[in-house]
């Protein structure tokens, strides 16, 4: 292959050479046979001069020397003989017939010398060209006259300025030309890099299990990788198709309005993660797709499109809803026998006759057995839907209350940490919510605090009421949260790495279920933490009318 290019190379430096040297001897010869043919056309005798006659024919050898030769790199500076013998024919046809004045197409071979031949060809055209009129003056013994000065002076220096702005010309020329081809080599250096990128881009592209699609500017699409083609295929499309036609939320039913399908979102200009849409008619087979977007933009940060990426979340979802489902059968079977344990230690720790050591196994018995029913049902509320599972009865009461019995409750525990609890509220603070619920929330925020704080540290919950809302917040000094572990904290089952690798016993159901309280109170929970410094948990809840 080297070789093969390497001939291909040589071959066309050829051909380029011998176009060149035909080509400039053509325009030479071309001009002086004309000059000739007028010149015989006006004075016939012409011919009948001995060096205009001597002059004509070396022109001809000359022109088919230049045709006939073959010319490659390694001969070529011998063609600087052509420029040569043409000189010396001009000036015999000059000498010839003095009259037609042929000493100006001296330019001709000139400019060829000093244009091929740099500055060796500049020097020798110009001064042939002047020795040769000057030995041609002199063997005729014509006396030094006007006409003479303009052949013998004016002729060599207009030559002379000829070849010099040719020559630099020639060699600005040069330098541009290597200029532009330098740049040529690296422009295309520069798109065959780019073009072995795209194709490597393309290629991990379409080895992905996840579908992309990729569009510029202007909305028009300029990637569809194999998985999301062979994903429209499956469902009957055409390969030409860009998106699936039969979408659905995330109910399996509910189509989405036009402009709020997440190719159209993307297509202008949106920004989303993890959109689970269901693609398929419903009662017939469906497939749920994470859809997340991207904005792309170029070098100089002006938007250049974006990108989508699809990702198959059909067996994550269907395993969720078979764990959710064995959850709540398991969770449902339990709760019945654990009631009914719990009902019967009860009444053996009433029993007045029972010996202190059983007295105090029954009692472990029965704080593991309540402790076993609070995870049975955390465990059920996890199971099924929030908004279902979730029963809130709302009345007036009153929260500074509720707050003093949790810290009370937990103050046992605090201390065993040891941890110091503290309760900043007013005396009584009136507000619309389920007592029951919001002791849940108050309990649970209280209990993580205490179990996750160091030893010797603080807790504080604090309440701050206004006219239409109270804020509830609890700050602790424990360990902290990592922003990754921020983001996961209220997934179902999630526990950080500090809570795993801790002696604290958690199901991590205990977070979501408390966002679900407070979000069913019409407020939200959030989160502030710094690792190694502590975290702060905030909600608000509606005032009572009487605050």
């Amino acid at each position: 292959m080297v070789a093969v290019t390497a001939e291909r190379d040589h071959r066309r430096q050829r051909d380029r050479l011998v176009r060149s040297i035909a080509q400039s001897q053509l325009l030479t010869s071309g001009a002086l046979l004309l000059l000739v043919a007028l010149a015989v056309v006006v004075t016939p005798q012409a011919l009948g001069e001995p060096a205009f006659f001597a002059g004509t024919a070396l022109v001809f050898v000359v022109t088919g020397f230049a045709l006939l030769f073959p010319w490659t790199p390694h001969n070529k500076d011998w063609s600087i003989l052509l420029p040569i013998a043409d000189i010396v024919a001009i000036v015999a046809i000059r000498e010839g017939i003095p009259q037609l004045g042929a000493g100006l197409f001296l330019v001709f071979p000139v400019i060829w010398m000093a244009r091929n031949y740099r500055l060796r060809g500049v020097i020798t055209g110009v001064a042939l060209s002047t020795v040769l009129l000057w030995v041609a003056w002199g063997l005729t013994g014509r006396s030094f006259s006007v006409d003479e000065f303009r052949s013998l002076v004016l002729i060599p220096i207009v030559l002379a300025f000829i070849a010099a702005t040719t020559y630099s010309t020639t060699q600005r020329s040069t330098g541009q030309r290597e200029l532009l081809r330098s740049q040529a080599a690296l422009t295309e250096e520069a798109f065959s890099r780019a073009r072995a990128q795209e194709n490597y881009l393309h290629e991990i592209l379409n080895a992905v299990e996840f579908g992309v699609i990729a569009f510029n500017h202007k909305g028009e699409v300029t990637l569809i990788n194999d998985s999301h083609r062979q994903s429209l295929t499956t469902f009957g499309y055409a390969r030409s198709a860009i998106v699936h036609a039969d979408i659905v939320q995330a109910d399996q039913r509910t189509p989405f309005p036009p402009n709020s399908r997440p190719f159209s979102r993307a297509l202008a200009g949106q920004t989303f993660e993890n959109v689970v849409v269901w693609v398929g008619k419903p009662d017939q087979r469906q497939v749920a797709f994470s859809v997340t977007a991207r904005g792309l933009t170029t070098p100089l940060g002006e938007p250049g499109g974006g990108v989508i990426v699809l990702r198959d979340v059909t067996a994550e979802l269907e395993a969720i809803a078979a764990r959710d489902n064995l959850i709540a059968s398991v969770s449902h079977e339990l709760r019945t026998p654990l009631t009914s344990i719990l009902g019967y230690l009860e009444l053996a720790l009433d029993d007045d006759e029972l010996r202190a050591d059983t007295h105090r196994m029954v009692d472990v018995a029965h704080r593991n057995s309540e402790r076993l029913l609070s995870l049975v049902t955390d465990l059920l509320s996890a199971a099924s839907d929030a908004d279902t599972s979730l029963t809130v009865t709302v009345q007036e009461c009153d929260l500074a209350e509720i707050a003093r019995q949790s810290v009370e409750d937990l103050q046992v525990a605090a201390s065993a940490r040891p941890v110091t609890l503290v309760l900043q509220s007013p005396n009584q603070v009136s507000a619309s919510v389920d007592p029951l619920r919001i002791r849940q929330v108050i309990d649970n925020l209280l209990s993580n605090a205490i179990k996750y704080n160091r030893s010797g540290g603080k807790v504080t919950l604090s309440i701050e009421p206004s006219a239409q809302v109270i804020s509830i917040h609890v700050t602790d000094t424990g360990v902290g949260l990592a922003p990754d572990e921020l983001s996961h904290l209220f997934d179902r089952f999630y526990r950080t790495e500090s809570a795993r690798q801790s002696s604290v016993q958690g199901s991590g159901l205990g977070m979501g279920i408390v966002r679900d309280i407070v979000r069913q109170h019409g407020g939200d929970l959030t989160v502030s933490s710094e690792v190694g410094v502590g975290s702060t948990f905030s909600f608000v809840v509606p005032a009572g009318t009487s605050s």
